[in-house]
């Protein structure tokens, strides 16, 4: 057949698309991402095929109209079921040609093509009337069908997939990271001009050397894990996932200003649900941030900075999913602070680690702490290494028997601020915000409020930006200062903060390491006295049937018994050997975390190929919802109009996001249950499907939201 005389779009033949299909297969190849010859000719037969059954004449008809001539199941057949019947079963071994089925009937979601084939034979036979064609049966494709999670055809249909993306959306199928190796060693260059016995340390090195291997590495605060994970990747495709936004921006922009300094638009990608905001308000640098964008959703960067949302959907085995799990088979990929996560997502994200691994792809965990039965759910496919600096000492702890204090919290301050002692920066942690804005309310009574202020996830994004950047300000190492910030498990490991004491409510072990992680961060400052005081006794009104709102009731009481005990220095090396002691799997067992962490993992183990709807899939069950506080919106209210009106008017698509980015600073992300105790006051729409409400609520710029009347306790952590 003469692939030139028939059209595969408007503007391109047949011939010309698959032409455009092995030049983006060429990429890979020239990559290094794809070495294995036989599956590289299966591969060029798929994308060869693919398309073939565009050739039949109402497909023809409609993509020379002018007019849109809109797809009738009545008189056509998907070209992907059609392509099939242009497949020589002769040229191939049997297992070749099932392989080959299985991509080009499914590379498009468009129908039951067994169901087709079997109810639509003579439509079938007329629109491949006078076209050589090949017997072909739906029993043959129910054998392909069962290979369906054979590895090869996850990479044969994931190429095929991912190829056909680009070339139809005309764009680089992947960017060779050919820059990494060189930029690290110009970093270690950078360091020795300051120190000349600057070198990598230990950790680093183990990364670096075991660059091939699947690698778990326990490293304390300061040990330069980001630094240890870019060695671990190398000139290869890398991924660093993170749980939270702030940590994601803080690293890109450690990367990007320290490291990947050049050519940025080609080798560097941020990616999550606010990332081009981030870039249009940081980096306005880049020439086309929309591209800049897209080139990072279609995850064809060398690396890429994102959360586990952007990348381990494919957990759900939607058609398409083989296209992310190909591209991880020659990729990289490392995961910050594992343990942070909850048991769902730790399900969604261990089940997403085995399946990459045994595809080809690499895994690196690097983090602070891992609790031993985390690990259990790992498996054997890692090598394990721990590296402890028990010479710093950072942290000397004081277990108080109670609720947390704010009498000991100002005690303390006044204190040191009578005694003139300069170091009098003190950090409070609580498990919910309502428990934050009432201790604030408390020190604010008998504590000047210029030295208190109070820091959580529910204010306005002008206004929590704001006190992020103060709170990182008054945090730094080398900053004298007499203050009192109130926060929530928001500073736990998304923000780069050192204060000289940390006050904090016990919820689980590893929480509480990371918390402790946010006092004498560097372990300059002196231990001789406590630094760290960790109240154990919570809330009443937070248990309920002997379970928490927001924590395993089994979790925190192992938690509490293993820190009980505790009083005085307390070393990395001893942490470890808590968490050791204390979260085994035995202890875990019948847990509410282990019981939701097997539920999950096996509805992923168990669920069936192609069933799952794409469109449909969340990871993370969002229960939360944008607005704007009623005294916001009549503070701000020409401002907000304003804004909205532009937006109808404007084309521009970088223009709109900006316009939307310039909205949001007055909105407040708040939970649903909140919501509905709330009254909607006005209905605000950023565009036909986006709406924003404003609502009666308390806003204060000091605390934050809150509802008018509220009777129960707010379960939000951060």
């Amino acid at each position: 057949m003469d692939l030139g005389s028939y059209l595969a779009k408007p503007d391109k033949t047949i011939a010309e698309h698959n032409e455009d299909l092995q030049r983006c297969l060429k990429v890979l190849i020239n990559n290094g991402y794809l070495k294995d010859q036989d599956l590289i000719e299966i591969i060029r037969e798929a994308c060869k095929y693919h398309d073939y059954g565009k050739a039949n004449k109402r497909f023809q008809e409609r993509v020379k109209s002018e007019g849109k001539i809109k797809f009738d199941e009545e008189k056509e057949i998907t070209h992907n079921v059609l392509s099939l019947y242009f497949i020589d079963k002769g040229k191939y071994e049997e297992k070749d040609y099932l392989k080959i089925l299985f991509a080009v009937a499914h590379h498009h979601n468009y129908c039951n093509v067994v169901g087709t084939i079997k109810d639509k034979r003579e439509l079938i036979k007329e629109l491949l009337e006078g076209f050589e064609t090949f017997k072909f049966t739906s029993k043959a494709l129910k054998k392909a069908n069962e290979l369906a999670e054979e590895k090869d055809v996850i990479l044969i249909k994931g190429v095929l997939n991912r190829c056909d993306y680009c070339a139809s959306a005309g764009c680089e199928i992947e960017y060779k990271n050919d820059f990494l190796k060189e930029n690290m060693d110009s970093l270690l260059k950078g360091w020795q001009e300051k120190n000349s016995k600057a070198k990598w340390n230990e950790m680093q090195e183990f990364c670096d050397k075991n660059s091939d291997k699947n690698i778990i590495v326990i490293g304390q605060t300061g040990l330069g894990k980001t630094e240890a994970g870019l060695k671990w990747i190398g000139n290869n495709k890398g991924f660093f996932v993170l749980p939270l936004r702030t940590a994601i921006n803080a690293m890109y922009g450690r990367i990007r200003e320290n490291i990947v300094k050049e050519n940025v638009e080609n080798r560097l990608a941020i990616l999550h649900s606010e990332s081009v905001n981030y870039v249009i308000n940081q980096y306005r640098d880049i020439e086309d941030i929309i591209e800049y964008n897209n080139k990072g959703k279609r995850l064809s960067m060398p690396l890429t900075i994102t959360t586990m949302d952007q990348l381990f959907d494919f957990v759900y085995k939607y058609n398409g999913y083989e296209m992310k799990l190909a591209l991880y088979s020659y990729s990289k990929i490392v995961i910050d602070e594992i343990q942070m996560y909850g048991p769902d997502l730790l399900a969604y994200l261990i089940y997403g680690i085995k399946k990459i691994i045994e595809m080809g792809g690499k895994v690196a965990i690097l983090t602070a702490t891992l609790p031993p039965f985390i690990r259990s759910y790992l498996g054997e496919e890692f090598e394990y290494k721990e590296f402890i600096n028990d010479n710093i000492k950072r942290h000397n702890l004081k277990v108080i028997n109670s609720e947390i204090s704010s009498e000991d919290i100002i005690e303390k301050f006044n204190e040191n601020l009578e005694s003139g002692n300069k170091a009098n920066k003190i950090l409070v942690i609580c498990n919910t915000i309502k428990k934050a804005q009432s201790m604030y309310d408390e020190i604010v009574k008998r504590v000047d409020s210029k030295y208190v202020d109070v820091f959580h996830s529910k204010f306005t994004r002008a206004d929590r930006s704001g006190k992020e950047r103060e709170i990182i300000e008054d945090g730094k190492t080398d900053v004298q200062k007499d203050k009192i910030w109130v926060s929530t498990s928001i500073v736990e490991a998304s923000l780069d903060i050192d204060f000289d004491y940390i006050y904090t409510e016990l919820q689980d072990l590893n929480s509480l390491f990371q918390r402790l992680g946010r006092c004498n961060r560097k372990g300059v400052k002196s231990v001789e006295e406590a630094n760290c005081f960790v109240y154990t006794k919570i809330d009443e009104n937070l248990i309920k049937r002997g379970e928490f709102g927001f924590i395993d009731g089994k979790i925190f009481d192992l938690s509490l018994q293993a820190i009980k005990g505790v009083n005085g220095l307390l070393t990395e090396s001893e942490k470890i050997k808590l968490l050791k002691e204390n979260f085994t799997v035995e202890n875990i067992a019948g847990s509410e975390f282990e019981n939701k962490y097997r539920e999950v993992y096996n509805g992923l183990k168990n669920l069936p190929v192609h069933e799952s709807d794409k469109k449909e899939i969340k990871l993370r069950e969002i229960d939360s919802i944008d607005v704007i506080p009623k005294v916001i919106y009549d503070e701000n209210e020409e401002d907000i109009e304003n804004i909205l009106n532009e937006l109808k008017k404007e084309k521009n698509s970088l223009r709109k996001i900006e316009l939307v980015d310039k909205l949001y600073r007055y909105v407040v992300n708040i939970q649903k249950y909140n919501y509905r105790k709330c009254f909607n006051v006005k209905e605000l729409e950023i565009s036909e499907y986006r709406k924003i409400n404003v609502i009666d609520c308390n806003y204060d710029k000091k605390v934050g939201f809150s509802i008018k009347t509220e009777d129960k306790e707010s379960f939000v952590i951060w």
